[in-house]
């Protein structure tokens, strides 16, 4: 049986998800995955791939750019990040001057379901990861699913992450997945609402049920769109079962920590 196995032990976050699923993929089919991702319809995406070592480990960072800016540049008014654990708010008025703020849960189903070229199993997993997100969106915020407006993670470059793993994993087409608990990090997270405790509530709405914990590091590392994507994708968490490894692939933060900033995802067979 072909399995995965998925190392919270830094937490999750989509761009690390799909770095290190990219990296499990032989490089040929990489090249090829990266010009289908960009050519696939969504607005003004561009995905581009650099290698990045943390802590002596080698891996994948994933850019994913909007109309040639990086979200870093154009600075949501979230508390998550899509590359992993860092934080920016500013004013509003300025978001996404390029026209792409479909923000909603309907914008975001229109834009799966009319816009993009993909099998139709990939687009019913991308809704159902951002099903997940707006029910804890909208618990989080007192709202009904429908006023749900993302700006935790309904710009184009969150739907970008969530599109990239759903395709990711139809490719591997693995039996099962896998995953261990989840360091949710500590401290505290800006976001539009204010100064929040980490996990911030939406992610903690979706990690229920799922076992998780906070270490030592003061930071958000589990952010909401990880979140979803482990709780629509895997089936079981706890420690690594007995499997032959294949392949490991490390999916690479920005940020430094003590200890590498990663996701670790482990391609093996069990019996």
């Amino acid at each position: 049986m072909k399995i995965i196995y998925i190392d919270c032990s830094m937490g999750a976050a989509g761009d690390m998800l799909t770095a290190a699923l990219l990296e499990l993929l032989e490089d040929s089919e990489r090249a090829a995955f990266i010009r289908e991702f960009n050519g696939l319809g969504l607005p003004g995406i561009v995905m581009e791939t650099e290698p990045s070592v943390k802590c002596g480990v080698e891996g994948t960072h994933v850019h994913i750019k909007v109309d040639g800016i990086e979200e870093d540049e154009h600075m949501h008014d979230h508390h998550h990040e899509h590359d992993g654990h860092s934080h920016h708010t500013h004013d509003d008025h300025s978001h996404h001057a390029h026209g792409h703020s479909h923000r909603g849960i309907a914008g975001i189903a229109h834009i799966v379901k009319d816009h993009l070229d993909l099998p139709e199993n990939v687009k019913e997993d991308v809704l159902a990861v951002y099903d997940i997100i707006a029910d804890a969106e909208s618990k989080a915020h007192g709202v009904p699913v429908t006023e749900v407006h993302f700006h935790e993670v309904g710009t184009m470059d969150a739907i970008a992450d969530v599109t990239a793993v759903c395709m990711l994993v139809d490719r591997i087409k693995p039996q099962k997945i896998a995953a261990s608990q989840v360091n949710v990090g500590g401290g505290t997270v800006k976001c539009a609402h204010g100064i929040l405790p980490v996990p911030a509530p939406a992610t903690a709405n979706i990690l229920e049920g799922i076992p998780s914990y906070s270490g030592d590091i003061k930071s958000e590392l589990c952010t909401p769109t990880g979140a979803a994507l482990l709780k629509h994708f895997v089936g079981e968490f706890g420690d690594m079962p007995q499997m032959q490894v294949k392949k490991c692939g490390y999916g690479m933060g920005t940020k430094d920590f003590k200890r590498a900033n990663c996701v670790k995802i482990a391609l093996g067979e069990t019996d």
